[in-house]
């Protein structure tokens, strides 16, 4: 009888075989396969498991061999699939189980608990043929977004081996749209667009970036609310798309250990400069997502962006051009999904009132090292930036809760975004993930915006890099325009939001 698990490896999987062979000799339980310490400790938790259900354990040498074998291991989720092998070559449960996955952590009493990573584990199951899975039961809410499979929630090693449907107690569904519960319907969080004071040119600047997906750099003095603003695109972003939720509740089991909760907004995080390399990129003894990873799909907001270390802000090189993250060890290399929304934040100058009313007390050198923090490849990498300006405290206490800016604003970002799905064929890319040859063949810019765009490219010594992601920013406003073609005013207007003199390293 076949008894198969899934192995992690990223945010992919492969399935393991689980072998069990029974022999005389002293009562024993050997686990080969190149298994860790957690997985050797499951003969212990299975042995208890056995003894609190009054299931039989069998007075035999049992070895169990994790298939491929040169392929590390390292995760209680074999619990169950173990106890299963073990009780199939003892002849304790029906045959009709061979061929399911069993995934699972057993406890002491015999419960089931809860494993990090099960969407990971029934998609990648499913695309190698495997349609039905045995799941801890508090799994069950992460399990039904994964379509076209069926799920058998576990919640006691001892239900598998009833031999009658009837006497089961097994909660069995098939998940045939894959579909979060009504109950886990995103709810607004955060602040709202409109309850931001003013900045009428930075509002607009993240109306762009939302439509498109564009990265954004907002600059200014301190307490003119870049992080409000920051956290208020939320707001104008479209919900997640069913895809969209499937991968982002992933990445967040796999680095958490929430395993039973469904993402459905989309992720806003936002890490301190003091967090560690690790924390943020990914990685540590076993390697898990980072921050980057975990905003895919969302935002990654770097409040002031200068204080960060040098070598985080290099590291964003990758993600920001190829929407993947490599991470690579001695033992292993894994990638993971890093499609996100940067947002950065930064003062004029280390005091944060260079260029403001308020008198600056900082020496021209330390304004220059200050912005030369930021190496120029990385702010290259970022397609629109905007200046944050000082708000009339007069403003400040005036009524926002009768506006519908941000309703406004969000309507007009959808319907930009349906757009370029039927451009693109995909409700997950837009204009900022085109490629050169993308550009060329579909952004679809007049001859009289080139000629705009190519004068003023040879005017500010604008790099082919920033070329190209002016012509992408250009195609987003002609979006949100509802404009086939760009035309010269939707380069103009990209053209401001290009990077000024202010963020140049000299």
């Amino acid at each position: 009888m076949q008894i198969r698990s899934i192995l992690n490896i990223g945010s992919d999987g492969i399935i393991i075989d689980i072998e069990c062979h029974l022999s005389n000799g002293l009562p024993n339980i050997v686990i080969v396969g190149f298994a860790s310490k957690a997985i050797d400790e499951a003969k212990e938790r299975i042995r208890s498991a056995f003894a609190s259900t009054k299931l039989v354990m069998p007075r035999k040498r049992i070895t169990i061999n994790l298939a491929p074998a040169d392929i590390p291991k390292d995760s209680t989720s074999f619990d169950l699939a173990i106890a299963v092998a073990i009780l199939a070559a003892s002849d304790q449960v029906d045959k009709k189980l061979a061929g399911a996955a069993f995934i699972g952590e057993l406890g002491l009493d015999g419960t089931v608990r809860p494993v990090r990573g099960i969407i990971g584990k029934l998609l990648a199951g499913r695309d190698k043929g495997i349609s039905t899975f045995y799941i801890p039961q508090p799994n069950l809410n992460q399990a039904r977004m994964v379509p076209n499979v069926t799920v058998v929630g576990v919640g006691n090693v001892k239900d598998l081996c009833a031999k009658t449907p009837s006497a089961s107690p097994l909660q069995k569904e098939q998940t045939l749209s894959g579909s979060p519960p009504k109950e886990l319907l995103p709810a607004t969080s955060g602040p709202l667009i409109h309850e931001v004071i003013g900045q009428s040119k930075a509002k607009r600047a993240l109306e762009i970036a939302a439509a498109g997906g564009h990265n954004v750099f907002m600059y200014g003095p301190p307490g003119t609310g870049k992080s409000m603003l920051a956290k208020a695109l939320n707001s104008i972003l479209p919900p997640l798309s069913h895809e969209e939720m499937l991968t982002i509740t992933h990445l967040h089991s796999l680095a958490t250990n929430d395993y039973e909760s469904v993402v459905t907004t989309r992720p806003f995080r936002a890490p301190h400069h003091s967090a560690s390399h690790a924390s943020i990129i990914g990685g540590g003894q076993k390697i898990k997502p980072g921050e980057i990873s975990l905003s895919h799909g969302g935002i990654l907001f770097f409040d002031e962006f200068p204080e960060f270390p040098r070598a985080i802000l290099e590291a964003l090189r990758q993600p920001l051009e190829d929407n993947t993250i490599v991470i690579t060890r001695a033992k292993e290399s894994i990638t993971y999904p890093a499609n996100f929304t940067l947002v950065a934040t930064a003062n004029p100058c280390p005091c944060g009132h260079y260029g403001t009313s308020k008198p600056c007390q900082c020496l021209p050198h330390q304004i220059q090292q200050y912005r030369r923090k930021i190496s120029g490849p990385i702010l290259d990498r970022i397609d629109v930036y905007a200046e944050v300006q000082e708000v009339e405290h007069a403003n400040l206490l005036q009524d926002t809760t009768t506006s519908n800016q941000t309703e406004v604003i969000n309507r007009r970002v959808r319907k930009a975004r349906s757009l370029q799905a039927r451009r693109y064929g995909s409700e997950s890319r837009r204009n900022a993930d085109m490629n050169n040859r993308e550009v060329r063949s579909l952004a679809q810019i007049s001859s009289p915006a080139k000629a705009v765009l190519d004068k003023a490219a040879t005017s500010l010594d604008i790099s082919a890099r920033s070329y190209m992601r002016t012509i992408k920013v250009a195609r987003t406003i002609a979006d949100l325009d509802g404009e086939l073609a760009i035309t010269p005013a939707h380069i103009t207007e990209a053209l401001q939001y290009r990077r000024q003199s202010y963020m140049t390293e000299s």
